[in-house]
């Protein structure tokens, strides 16, 4: 069972808690950067994108465009940068485009 916590823990302490013990955080993760790609990208590139991959700390873009995933090639740093501040913690290391 379960260990009891005290009436004051606030409801994100103990979904935090859940995604910890459960062991989610992988796949919260996923979501959370499939989700900052989305809205950082902004609807030219995702209108390209089909499909964005969290694998470990590589993040997987495959795009429709060899155009755009040639210019987005030269912007792969910023695009790490971007989505790790949008976060709140390092959580993608490497950007491959496909």
């Amino acid at each position: 069972m379960a260990k009891r916590l005290n009436s004051e823990t606030t409801i994100g302490a103990v979904l935090q808690q859940i995604i910890q013990v459960n062991k989610l955080q992988p796949g919260m993760d996923q979501i959370d950067v499939r989700e900052a790609w989305r809205q950082l990208m902004g609807n030219g590139v995702n209108t390209y994108t089909r499909n964005v991959v969290l694998k470990g700390s590589t993040l997987y873009v495959e795009l429709g465009s060899s155009v755009l995933r040639e210019e987005l090639t030269h912007g792969k740093y910023k695009i790490v940068k971007m989505i790790n501040e949008e976060l709140g913690r390092e959580v993608v290391k490497d950007v491959i485009l496909r």
